[in-house]
């Protein structure tokens, strides 16, 4: 992008995650599946493309973002390990604007935030887990950490915190004439990144980055957070001991999270990423749908081959 500057890795694994590799879905255990099915069509837009038994899944038309599994007899816990929120890509901002003005709509409570880089707007669903929607902004400045500090600034030169509210007025301008809010969202909606509560930022950074191969984008570690991505991204996953250092996993029957997706976009990425977890002698289940390993705060993460 000309004149733009991005956000740079701190360091590069030695065996490094291929490059094109992608968030996939989140999988989510619900306490209703029939209530969050609602939400997740009439509010977000999002397709449901199965449903068996207790599970579904739903996206944009192609493959899920999120899947949910209702479970008996859930509980919600605090001070654990998990997701913080997931983040739902859009191509560009009139979709985004799409997707807020159909919340405005519904009255569903929402706070649309500008982080400079990226736009973005925060819910919770019907049972609390958190999520973010998002487009890119580049043009608009950055937000990094660097020197292990968050830093924000805008094209012009102007430092931000990188949580300004957003400026709706400028942003529901992309938007047309008759925008039929209750469509579905556009096929090229798709996971952004995940934010997950973890026990400890030094164990977590080594588990993607050192061991799986993930770009390192900074640890602030006064503000108890971190960041990696696949190819240079500004985040992929989050990271943050919002919930106390050494917090621990859920019990088994805690609603919320229950798996994160990665997608290697071809057989060469699948075969050195398998190679890699024997090599290092990661644990792994072998899955019908890929291979599945577990992080240092006990957040199940599957990687799949693109179809």
């Amino acid at each position: 992008m000309n004149g733009i500057t991005l956000p740079q890795p701190v360091a590069i694994a030695p065996h490094r995650i291929h490059s094109q590799t992608r968030p996939g879905y989140v999988h989510l255990k619900v306490a209703n599946l029939e209530n969050q099915l609602v939400f997740y069509q009439q509010a977000l837009g999002l397709r449901l493309h199965w449903q068996e038994g207790n599970s579904a899944g739903l996206g944009a038309g192609a493959e899920d973002i999120v899947r949910l599994t209702q479970i008996s007899d859930g509980k919600r816990y605090r001070g654990v390990t998990g997701i913080y929120h997931f983040a739902i890509l859009f191509p560009d901002r009139r979709q985004l604007a799409r997707a807020i003005s159909r919340l405005f709509a519904l009255r569903w409570p929402n706070y649309p935030t500008d982080h400079i880089m990226t736009k973005s707007d925060y819910l919770d669903d019907p049972e609390g887990n958190n999520i973010e929607l998002y487009c890119e902004s580049p043009e608009d400045g950055i937000f990094e950490v660097r020197n292990g500090e968050i830093y924000a600034r805008h094209a012009d030169g102007r430092l931000s915190d990188g949580r300004e509210p957003l400026d709706l007025q400028e942003l529901f301008s992309h938007l047309s004439e008759g925008e039929h809010l209750d469509e579905p969202v556009t096929s090229e909606v798709r996971m952004g990144h995940f934010h997950l509560y973890v026990a400890d930022l030094k164990e977590t950074r080594r588990f993607y980055h050192e061991l799986l191969g993930f770009d390192d984008m900074g640890t602030a570690r006064g503000f108890r957070m971190g960041m990696v991505s696949a190819g240079g991204y500004h985040h992929h996953v989050g990271f943050n001991t919002w919930q106390g250092q050494g917090a621990p996993p859920p019990p088994p029957d805690a609603l919320g999270l229950k798996t994160i997706s990665f997608v290697l976009p071809d057989r060469v990425g699948w075969d050195q990423l398998l190679a890699r977890i024997e090599e290092i002698e990661l644990p792994y289940n072998q899955k019908e749908e890929g291979i599945l390993v577990t992080d240092p705060a006990g957040i199940d993460v599957l990687f799949i081959e693109a179809k």
